[in-house]
């Protein structure tokens, strides 16, 4: 009997692996420093106009027509408050306070109520109503805006801050439900039952437990509904024809065409400074927590 010798396994010959990349490839540097490039060019785009706005507005007429890019040579308080009160920007602006105030906490009551329905309830016909408020989106106002006169009109609103409320709301209303539907979808449904089995009701879930979790959305939803009415000007226009209940923006229209022919070209800039500080105000304080939320209910 004769044994015949095994060869000896053979390993399979390694495999080289590419060395790993010390850092982001050619492709990626490349998008990032075009990325960076565009925001930059943007945030300048932005800025400078904005910043020299503010300087036109403390100097004097002269200095504007003489030496339009230059600092004020003496800064003038006075351009700001003959704006105020000559230029009844104080006037457009309490005015724009009390409307878009009250229409925001009543979108976002309404809103946040509407859309914890639709996301946490199951009843006939809550999709059509779900979509019914997608499809306000994206229809145009200005196919609204004889319709909307005459109801207005007919119910004897016209020429008044309930009037231009209420339709304020009716516009921000389909994104405020679109938007916080998705957020409301997100939170544990677990919560819910365990406050109906300690004997919490409907409204005690929504107002004790719910609304709270929802923070982060409903500020920063409210946020935009807030620069988004403040900066309305075709509703108003067509809805507020009583000069002294005008808002900001049908103000500054006025302004700008009486300060332009006093040719108070000082106080016309600084109407428009302090048409702007609101809008730039509130997204200084809270670009934090519209960041926040954004990125909550996206990644929840």
């Amino acid at each position: 009997m004769t044994l015949t010798p095994t060869k000896p396994p053979q390993h399979p010959a390694p495999v080289e692996m590419d060395p790993p990349e010390d850092g982001p490839s050619v492709g990626e540097r490349v998008a990032s420093v075009f990325s960076t490039g565009f925001v930059a060019v943007w945030a300048v785009l932005v800025v400078l106009p904005l910043l020299w706005a503010v300087l036109t507005a403390f100097k004097s007429d002269q200095e504007i027509l003489t030496d339009p890019w230059g600092l004020p040579q003496q800064w003038r308080l006075d351009n700001f408050a003959r704006a105020w009160t000559e230029g009844n920007i104080g006037t457009y602006f309490v005015n724009s306070l009390i409307v878009v105030v009250t229409a925001t906490v009543l979108v976002m009551l309404l809103g946040a109520m509407t859309a914890y329905v639709i996301a946490r309830y199951r009843f006939p016909g809550r999709d059509v109503i779900y979509y019914t408020f997608v499809a306000g989106m994206a229809f145009p106002i200005f196919l609204a805006l004889v319709p909307l006169f005459f109801v207005v009109k007919n119910v004897g609103l016209t020429a008044t801050y309930l009037g231009l409320v209420l339709v304020y709301v009716a516009y921000a209303l389909p994104f405020t439900v679109f938007f916080l539907t998705g957020f409301f979808r997100t939170l544990p449904g677990s919560l819910i039952e365990a406050a109906l089995l300690d004997g919490c009701s409907h409204a005690g879930v929504f107002f004790r437990i719910m609304l709270p979790l929802a923070e982060p959305g409903i500020v920063s939803v409210g946020i935009f509904n807030f620069l988004g009415l403040w900066n309305q000007f075709i509703l108003p226009l067509v809805l507020m024809p009583d000069q002294d209940k005008y808002v900001l923006s049908q103000g500054l229209v006025v302004l700008a065409a009486t300060q332009g022919y006093r040719s108070d070209w000082s106080g016309l800039f600084a109407g428009l400074v302090i048409a702007t500080l609101p809008v730039v105000a509130v997204y200084i304080v809270f670009q934090r927590r519209i960041q926040e939320g954004l990125a909550v209910g996206a990644f929840r």
